[in-house]
């Protein structure tokens, strides 16, 4: 349930208000500041998944502004998928004077460049979103992630789509007993899109479902991309298509797209599930084009970034926050269905 997300917030408030008013050296550093500066670089601003999460990123940070008198100034920053871009902005974050510096990485593989300035300078960086290697986190300790376990959404997603199979035998189109299926990857060699791929399929085996893989492909996240991929494959595989495992609902929702310029009937449809949670995938739900998405708490999310990013820039308590390992926040994954989809929705 959604609450669950509030939950964890009110532990992060809690923990602040007994915590911010010194720092590391126990100094009144919150009644000495007036403002403080976050920088935000986003691997491509026009995901939808991450541009509701920075909606509520800057709703957040207003709320926290009034709460505590001290002025919170955002500065977001597009590198429209590319890493050197990326690497210039944070070079130009830094320059302004950014508190910290909270990064969405374009390539989760190469943060070096990033890590290497923002320790010369000695501000903080909180990757979120697109988890980079554990071995880059631990090079400095001022570095930091918020996210979730990619593992735990592949896994729900398996679940959702055994589920849907085992309770509504008419998706079973061939009558053999096996879910023909076909998946919408997001990048290649993405960390969480290949773990997102292997325990959907996997859960869907271990929940006594068998299956076959008809094909996959690469759609970058991206909803357009997946409609022509969807609709290549429906040209290949047609009705033999009975699922479709997409890593992230912008590419479920393109799969809709094909599946409705196809021309099917709805009750001719596939089943789609999708991971996320966004608003639009939630209401592909509710209306019945998704069997389910996996609900990725971008609320929560956002609120753990900010309140890191808060604690960091005043020289708050870290140990009043949820971290693991002194690095990570993590928040639990939930899956979405029919039943239950309204308690998610705005």
């Amino acid at each position: 349930m959604r609450g669950n997300k509030r939950f964890l917030t009110g532990i992060i408030v809690t923990g602040m208000v007994s915590g911010l008013l010194t720092g590391c050296n126990g100094e009144m550093q919150t009644a000495e500041r007036k403002n403080i500066k976050i920088g935000v670089t986003l691997y491509n601003q026009y995901d939808t998944y991450v541009s509701q999460m920075m909606a509520h990123f800057n709703d957040y940070a207003a709320e926290k502004e009034e709460e505590t008198g001290i002025a919170i100034n955002i500065e977001v920053y597009n590198a429209s998928d590319s890493q050197s871009t990326q690497n210039d902005q944070v070079k130009e974050m830094l320059s302004d004077g950014c508190d910290v510096i909270c990064v969405n990485l374009v390539d989760r593989t190469e943060p070096t460049t990033i890590i290497d300035m923002a320790e010369k300078q000695n501000v903080p960086v909180i990757f979120f979103n697109r988890e980079l290697v554990e071995e880059d986190l631990e090079r400095w300790e001022q570095l930091y992630y918020v996210g979730a376990k990619a593992f735990e959404s592949g896994i729900m997603e398996g679940e959702i789509a055994a589920e849907t199979f085992r309770e509504n035998p008419e998706v079973d189109k061939n009558g053999d007993g096996i879910f023909q299926y076909i998946v919408l990857e997001g990048e290649a060699g993405h960390q969480d899109a290949i773990v997102r791929t292997e325990y959907s399929v996997s859960t869907l085996i271990e929940n006594g479902v068998e299956v076959e893989k008809l094909g996959y492909a690469i759609a970058n996240w991206n909803r357009a991309q997946a409609q022509t991929k969807m609709t290549q494959m429906l040209g290949e595989y047609g009705e033999n298509i009975e699922l479709v495992l997409a890593n992230n609902d912008d590419m479920a929702l393109g799969a809709i797209d094909a599946l409705k310029s196809y021309g099917w009937e709805k009750e001719e449809w596939p089943v789609v599930v999708g991971i996320d949670g966004t608003d639009v995938g939630l209401e592909a739900v509710k209306n019945g084009e998704m069997a389910g998405t996996v609900y990725n708490d971008k609320e929560g999310q956002a609120e753990a970034m900010l309140e890191l990013a808060y604690a960091l820039s005043v020289g708050g308590d870290l140990s009043n926050l949820p971290l693991d390992n002194n690095k990570y926040i993590r928040l639990p994954y939930e899956k979405v269905g029919p039943d239950d989809v309204e308690n998610y929705m705005k």
